[in-house]
């Protein structure tokens, strides 16, 4: 039986592989201005504001989307670099934004 191959064996535990860090996908412009856009595709028709153009090694994207959301009084995510808030009020928004000293374009119709 020397010559047979090992099938289970618990000398060993779980081999685990380290993950890599993830790679922030957002879009950051060259300008330094961050885009206020509406989005309302593959939603069921609710629309959202997406932030992009934040850089996230100068922000936290988490705590920036915090505040944001604190004062707006709506719900909102961050999802691969880009800050979503729920509704449509880019005005108020950008105001925010504003007060937290970026500098902000709305962009989209």
């Amino acid at each position: 039986m020397s010559d047979s191959q090992l099938v289970y064996s618990t000398d060993t535990g779980r081999i685990s592989q380290p993950k890599p860090e993830k790679e922030v996908a957002g879009k950051i412009f060259k300008d330094g201005f961050l885009r206020i856009e509406r989005q309302t595709k593959g939603r069921k028709g609710k629309g959202v504001m997406l932030v992009t153009g934040i850089d996230p090694k100068e922000h936290d994207l988490k705590k920036l989307a915090k505040v944001i959301k604190s004062k707006m009084g709506q719900g909102g995510a961050v999802k691969e670099g880009v800050i979503e808030v729920q509704g449509d009020d880019r005005d108020k928004l950008k105001a925010i934004l504003e007060g937290l000293k970026f500098k902000v374009k709305i962009a989209g119709g």
